[in-house]
């Protein structure tokens, strides 16, 4: 099982080896190499595979050619980016490929780990949080108004997108020359909330991975768990006033966070409310006020439904946190997926949405006016009663499946050869 990524691509890995360990299956669960002890603390063993990702979101957020005013030089940041580390995984997947009955990594990664199943002859399964293959159900532009064009533009968006990450990635992948094997994509994520992707894309659908006693509720990219202490103290100060506004970011760059907190601290005490924020990785001071809590991480099953608002960057992990806790939502996106989540949330009533580049304190407190609506509070509630949380077995259940796909032998005694 190969997930790279931020926290919030590997907990779906860990979830989902912790499940198949306890079905009785030996798993070797690979992670990027500042994501391993996040595992192990989890009670869950891995092993290390790739580059640091946060050494790739900080070569991202480096790069002047992201900013730049030539799209050119921002397209040749993108596919560079793309390549990024992607050697040193299919290097380290070669390595650990050998003796095992089938491949399983996340979005992040698909392709090189996928490179490898198909090198050694081994079943392969992809989980995706996000419908990325070509479809007609989900706008292309995660805009307001690309909801109205025609579902052949969203269609052909998505092929285009395809082919781009395809030829980004070739001069890095090898170039295939083993058989064709089995090979599934998992749609772990609810159908509902992009209505008719369910008729489009083959699955199976299983819906977001979570389970029941609340693993991968958690609101950190950190490693390590909040120390006892703080613990308690959020307790306390939860248990010691009004419901707060919750807000987290996880892994995503705030820029200056000084300002970040100012802002929020801002907002709150126009709307006389308290502030939880979750700073992730940013680099803010924990502490307690009567009015403000920041700590590095919280458990979100169970501090989410004691907010009246999540505020967050939309990563799928974090909104499917907030949707299972009944919480209205504000998806201030960043990147990658969370433009789409906020979209498609906001037109269901469920969360308005905006760039986080252009979050001001004025745009804040009129966005949370917008949840704050009697409307979108029940809609959130409903959402919340019928949350499944089947979603980690039923995809243990879609990779068990694979097992009695064909496996080639041959190809794994060379493959451990070449090593």
């Amino acid at each position: 099982m190969a997930f790279t990524g931020s926290r919030g691509d590997a907990q779906p890995g860990i979830l989902l080896a912790r499940a198949l360990r306890e079905r009785g299956h030996d798993v070797t669960l690979a992670l990027a190499p500042n994501l391993v002890a996040f595992a192990h603390h989890h009670g869950v063993p891995a092993v290390p595979f790739g580059r640091d990702t946060a050494d790739l979101l900080h070569a991202q957020r480096t790069d002047r050619r992201f900013t730049s005013r030539d799209p050119r030089a921002r397209l040749r940041a993108l596919f560079d980016l793309q390549r990024r580390g992607v050697p040193e995984q299919i290097e380290d997947l070669r390595a650990l490929a050998p003796g095992h009955d089938v491949v399983v990594a996340g979005m992040a990664g698909e392709e090189a780990a996928e490179s490898v199943a198909r090198a050694v002859g081994l079943p392969f399964a992809a989980m995706h949080f996000f419908p990325i293959q070509p479809n007609s159900a989900v706008p292309v532009a995660p805009i307001r108004w690309a909801g109205h064009l025609p579902g052949f533009v969203h269609r052909g968006g998505w092929s285009v997108l395809a082919r781009a990450r395809a030829a980004a990635l070739a001069p890095v992948l090898p170039v295939s020359t083993g058989p064709n094997v089995a090979s599934v994509r998992i749609q772990a994520y609810d159908p509902f909330l992009f209505p008719g992707v369910d008729e489009q894309l083959p699955g199976p659908f299983v819906g977001f991975p979570v389970d029941s006693d609340g693993f991968l509720i958690s609101a950190t990219d950190s490693v390590h768990s909040e120390p006892p202490s703080q613990t308690s103290s959020l307790e306390s100060w939860l248990d010691a006033g009004t419901a707060p506004i919750y807000v987290g970011f996880g892994s995503m760059d705030v820029s200056d966070p000084s300002a970040f907190v100012a802002m929020l601290r801002e907002v709150c005490a126009r709307r006389g409310r308290r502030l939880l924020l979750a700073s992730g990785w940013a680099t803010i001071a924990p502490g307690f006020e009567d009015a403000v809590a920041i700590v590095g991480q919280v458990d979100h099953a169970r501090v989410l439904p004691r907010c009246v608002a999540a505020v967050h960057h939309g990563g799928a992990g974090t909104t499917a946190a907030a949707l299972r806790a009944g919480v209205p939502q504000v998806i201030c996106s960043v990147q990658a997926d969370q433009p789409y989540w906020g979209q498609a949330l906001q037109r269901l009533g469920l969360a308005a949405t905006i760039p986080a580049k252009k979050l001001t304190a004025e745009r804040l407190d009129a966005l949370l006016d917008q949840v704050s609506r009697p409307d979108v509070i029940e809609r959130a509630a409903c959402y919340a009663a019928d949350f499944a949380t089947d979603g980690v077995e039923r995809t243990a259940d879609a990779v068990e499946a694979l097992l009695g796909s064909p496996i080639a032998p041959e190809l794994l005694r060379s493959a451990g050869r070449q090593q």
